[in-house]
C-alpha cells in the first residue's frame, strides 16, 4: 500500500482531477469501485445465501447499487435498503438505474442470521452522527453479529477524524480506493474498519502527486531513503554522540534505558549525564555507556565543547522543575556557539522535560524558534500533552492529527503524540499515523526507549521528522515482534532483527 493518505475532501478532488483528465468518467469510477467491493464479497462469502447492500442517496451508495447488480447477476439473493433515492441525473441515479434490484426502505430494513451487510450508507464523508434509520441498521446488523464490508469506510466513522459519530458499523473488511484515509488509522477508527483493502480503481499516482499529501501512513517507505547506515570508514563519532540526562541517585532507570535505546540504533558513542550524587549508582550499572557529571549549565557546555555531541535526551526521569527549565534553554541556546562543530543538531525532550514547561510553555516555544537552534522532538502522551498545550487539547472538536499539527506549528517541534495511534507532526505541516505498534508496548519505561532511539537517528544525521517517525516505527515494531511479557528493558535487543532488516533494505534501495 501507498503511505498517503487522503482527507475525504482530497479523495473528491482525485476523483475530480481523474474524471476532468479523461477518459474515466464518474460512472467509470463507481462502476470499478462496485466490481472492488463485489469481488471482496465472492472471496471472503462464497457461499453467502443472503446479501444485504444498505445504499446511501449519495456517491457511496451509487457504489452499493453496482455492489448489488454485480451480485444479482451472478445468483447471488440480494436486497438493496436505501435510505433515500440519488439526486437526479447524478452519477449515483445512473448506477441505481443500472441496477434491476427495486431498493426497499432503510427504515424496513431486517436480515436473518448467515447473511452479508454491504455497508454503502456514507463511507468517509460522513459530517454528522448516524441517527434513525441508520442507527437502526447499526444495531440490527451489530446484535445479530452479521458479517460487514464496507463501502470505503463504515459508516458512522469519520473519514478526517477517526471519531465514531453516534454509531458505527464495526466491518469485518473494509474496502477502500486510490489511498487510505486518515479515518482507517485513527482511533476509535481504526477498531471499526477490520481489514482494509485497497482497490485501485483507475486514480493514478501522478493525480494523487498533484494533490500534494501532507498526511502518511508512518511506514518505511516514508523515511528508509534517509535512514543511516555506516560508511566503511566510519568510527564511533562520525556515527554521531548523543548525551542523555540521569535524574538523582533514585531515578536513574530512565535515562539508562534511553541512552541503551540510543546506542542501539545506531549512535558510535553515548554518555550518560548524571549528578554527582547519581555518578556511583550510574557507574555500577553501565559497560559501554560513558559516564559525565553533569550538576549545572558549566558541566554542559564543557561537555559540548569537548566532546561535540550531536544529539541530547532531557526529561526520562530527571524531575520536573527550575533545573530542568534552565537545562532544556541551555540545550536550545545552543546553536548560538561560536564555534560552529560545537553545535547541537537535535534534542529530545520527553516526561519530565515536557511538563517543567507547563507554566510557561512559551518561553519554550520562543527558544525553539531562535535562529540555529537544535531540532527539537517532543514526545508527549495524553496527560503531558495537555499540560503543555491545554487549549489545543481541550478543542474537542479536532483530531488528534489536528492537534498535533497545531501543536507542532506552536512549539517549532517534531511532535510525537504517543498512544496506540501515535501521530507524529512537523512544524511544516506533514504527519504520520503509526499502525504497527501493540498494546504490549503499555508498559514502564517504554517512551524513556523511544526518546532514545529518536536521538540516535538524530545524532547520526536524520531530519528531525524523519528520525521520530523511524523511531516510533522501530519501537513499535520491536514491540509487536516480542509480544507477551514485554518489558522495557527488553527492547533494545529486540530492535536489533528490525534494525538489520531496515540496514539490508536501506542498501538496496535506490538513491534519491
Amino acid at each position: 500500500m501507498s503511505d498517503e493518505l487522503l482527507t475525504p475532501a482530497e479523495m473528491a478532488e482525485a476523483d475530480r482531477l481523474t474524471i476532468a483528465a479523461g477518459p474515466a468518467d464518474g460512472i467509470g469510477l463507481m462502476r470499478r469501485a462496485g466490481e472492488a467491493v463485489a469481488a471482496e464479497v465472492f472471496k471472503r462469502h462464497p457461499a453467502a445465501v443472503h446479501v444485504h447492500v444498505l445504499c446511501g442517496p449519495g456517491n457511496n451508495g451509487g457504489d452499493g447499487y453496482v455492489v448489488a447488480r454485480i451480485l444479482t447477476g451472478s445468483g447471488v439473493a440480494t436486497t438493496i435498503w436505501a435510505s433515500g433515492a440519488p439526486r437526479p441525473r447524478s452519477d449515483a441515479a445512473l448506477a441505481a438505474a443500472e441496477c434491476p434490484i427495486a431498493p426497499q426502505p432503510l427504515s424496513s430494513f431486517k436480515a436473518e442470521p448467515g447473511s452479508i451487510v454491504v455497508d454503502a450508507l456514507y463511507g468517509a464523508g460522513l459530517s454528522k452522527p448516524l441517527s434513525g434509520d441508520e442507527a437502526r441498521a447499526v444495531d440490527i446488523a451489530t446484535d445479530m453479529r452479521l458479517p460487514v464490508i464496507a463501502v470505503d469506510l463504515p459508516s458512522g466513522v469519520s473519514g478526517d477524524s477517526g471519531k465514531v459519530l453516534g454509531k458505527a458499523f464495526a466491518a469485518e473488511i473494509t474496502v477502500t480506493f486510490a489511498r487510505r484515509k486518515p479515518g482507517h488509522l485513527l482511533l476509535p477508527g481504526r477498531e471499526r474498519c477490520g481489514e482494509v483493502v485497497l482497490a485501485d480503481i483507475g486514480i493514478g499516482d501522478d493525480i494523487i502527486a498533484r494533490l500534494r499529501p501532507r498526511t502518511f501512513e508512518n511506514t518505511p517507505a516514508l523515511w528508509l531513503c534517509g535512514f543511516p547506515v555506516p560508511a566503511v570508514d566510519a568510527h564511533k563519532y562520525k556515527r554521531g554522540h548523543v548525551g542523555v540526562f540521569s535524574g538523582g541517585p533514585s531515578a536513574t532507570g530512565a535515562a539508562r534505558l534511553s541512552a541503551l535505546a540510543a546506542a542501539r540504533s545506531g549512535a558510535g558513542a553515548v554518555t550518560v549525564l548524571s549528578p554527582g550524587n547519581a555518578m556511583q549508582v550510574n557507574a555500577a550499572h553501565l559497560t559501554s555507556i560513558m559516564l559525565r557529571k553533569a550538576d549545572d549549565v558549566a558541566d554542559i557546555e564543557e561537555f559540548v565543547g569537548e566532546r561535540r555531541p550531536s544529539a541530547f535526551v532531557l526529561g526520562p526521569g530527571f524531575g520536573v522543575g527550575q533545573k530542568t527549565r534552565t537545562f532544556g534553554l541551555a540545550l536550545l541556546a545552543s546553536g548560538q556557539l561560536q564555534d560552529a562543530s560545537a553545535q547541537v543538531d537535535g534534542l529530545v525532550f520527553d516526561a519530565d522535560a515536557i511538563t517543567s514547561f507547563r507554566e510557561a510553555p512559551d518561553v519554550l516555544f520562543e527558544a525553539a524558534r531562535r535562529q540555529n537552534a537544535p531540532a527539537l522532538v517532543m514526545t508527549p502522551h495524553d496527560g503531558e500533552f495537555a499540560r503543555l498545550f491545554p487549549d489545543i487539547a481541550g478543542d474537542k472538536a479536532s483530531s488528534k492529527l489536528d492537534k498535533a499539527r497545531a501543536a507542532a506549528a506552536n512549539a517549532n517541534a517534531v511532535i510525537i503524540y504517543k498512544g496506540a495511534d501515535t501521530v507524529i507532526a512537523a512544524p511544516d505541516g506533514r504527519a504520520a499515523i503509526n499502525a504497527n505498534g501493540a498494546a504490549w508496548l503499555a508498559t514502564a519505561g517504554s517512551g524513556d526507549v523511544l526518546s532514545g532511539i529518536s536521538a540516535g537517528l538524530l545524532a547520526q544525521g536524520m531530519p528531525a521528522f524523519e528520525a521520530a517517525c523511524a523511531a516510533v516505527w522501530i519501537h513499535a515494531e520491536a514491540g509487536s515482534r516480542f509480544g507477551p511479557g514485554l518489558i522495557a528493558e527488553d527492547l533494545p535487543l529486540a530492535m536489533v532483527p528490525v534494525l538489520r532488516e531496515l540496514v539490508k533494505a536501506r542498501q538496496k534501495a535506490p538513491i534519491r
